[in-house]
């Protein structure tokens, strides 16, 4: 009898730590997770992932030794979650690995995850599927989102249905009964707030959005924010820090909100993530389309309020259907492997712009 037990593995463009995903493919269409754990990123390969989003010094070198560093990390995660399920590797078919993204631009043609899978599959001793964008890259696509797909087969309903992955940027699934799936990013979440509350609380992030809270929202720096050339693309589009850095977050500031008070620049970047959700629900998802919320933002308190006071309606995380926020995406690669090990064509061109659908992934046996 063929496996059906995979491992999804994800560190986001938070860069905050990896989510690791037990995962039973028994029933593809309903995948049941075994077990889950998230380890924190250390500070110093944060510090190195944030650091090569710009040209620097010896990138080539300082990249592969994060990589490197990564799968240690990936591996760890692996072994403890064996461990907390009481597993061998020998019963996991396949471990599917996103790596770190720390380039994306599409329109060049090129993407970067870092990464290391053979290294992965020697530290676990298992098979390893990896560099899941880069095929539908190849056939014209964006490479990116990669999980409306699953989000599909996990949270369809009968009525219209949005799921927003809230990480460091936003994307949204809109999963309509009567209408094409649709998917794509809608901007900045988290990490814009993560990086004013490194600089300003030395914290990781803000907390409930509880600093955000108690600023007040500045007009003009939000609507230069929102005057961003890219919101008013129309899909498919992805972005990553490539864009929405530190640097882009200055130029704004000495235009239009020079010597702010820092907490009402907090304010407004939670303002600013929340309205370009809303502009894009109001593009492209239904009317009467509900909202489920995963990624680290569903934890959000603030973030959540303001998205149902913008959007008026109904905001609730992918707890309330049985599957926590935080587990999501690292599922959905979970997924994505078992989809390369069957020969499964798991992108899809309608959403990334490809010319057609692809197998994704490329394998690194153990």
């Amino acid at each position: 009898m063929d496996k059906d037990l995979y491992i999804g593995l994800m560190s986001g463009t938070s860069t905050d730590g990896a989510d690791a995903v037990l995962a039973s493919f028994a029933q593809p269409e309903r995948p049941v997770v075994l077990g889950a754990l998230a380890i924190p990123m250390p500070g110093s390969l944060r510090t190195r992932f944030l650091a090569l989003n710009s040209p620097a010094n010896n990138e080539l070198e300082s990249a592969y030794l994060a990589a490197n560093e990564l799968a240690e990390l990936y591996a760890d995660a692996c072994n403890f979650l064996l461990r907390q399920c009481q597993l061998p590797a020998s019963e996991v078919r396949a471990i599917g690995a996103h790596g770190q993204t720390v380039r994306h631009n599409p329109r060049l043609g090129y993407t970067v995850q870092l990464n290391a899978p053979a290294l992965l599959a020697e530290r676990t001793g298992i098979d390893v599927i990896a560099d899941f964008r880069s095929r539908d890259l190849a056939a014209g696509g964006q490479g990116a989102p990669l999980v409306p797909f699953v989000h599909k087969g996990l949270f369809s309903s009968r009525h219209a249905r949005v799921i927003l992955n809230l990480g460091g940027i936003a994307n949204i699934s809109v999963l309509d009964p009567v209408g094409p799936l649709q998917g794509f990013d809608t901007g900045p979440a988290n990490m814009l707030m993560d990086y004013w509350a490194q600089r300003h609380l030395g914290k990781n992030y803000d907390s409930n959005g509880e600093w955000a809270s108690g600023g007040e929202v500045l007009p003009k720096l939000l609507e230069a924010l929102l005057s961003e050339r890219w919101f008013a693309l129309p899909p498919p589009k992805s972005t990553g820090r490539d864009l929405f850095n530190a640097s882009w977050l200055h130029q704004k500031l000495d235009s239009h909100a020079k010597g702010a008070s820092p907490q009402d620049v907090q304010a407004t970047l939670l303002a600013l993530t929340v309205h370009s959700i809303a502009r894009a629900m109001a593009d492209y998802a239904p009317e009467t389309a509900d909202m489920l919320v995963c990624g680290g933002g569903a934890l959000n308190a603030a973030l959540m309020q303001g998205l149902e006071k913008e959007l008026g309606i109904p905001v609730r995380s992918t707890q309330t259907v049985g599957v926590a926020p935080q587990e999501v995406e690292a599922l959905a690669f979970a997924w994505l492997a078992y989809a390369h090990v069957k020969r499964i064509k798991a992108s899809t061109p309608e959403i990334t712009g490809a010319r057609h659908a692809s197998i994704l992934g490329a394998c690194y046996p153990a």
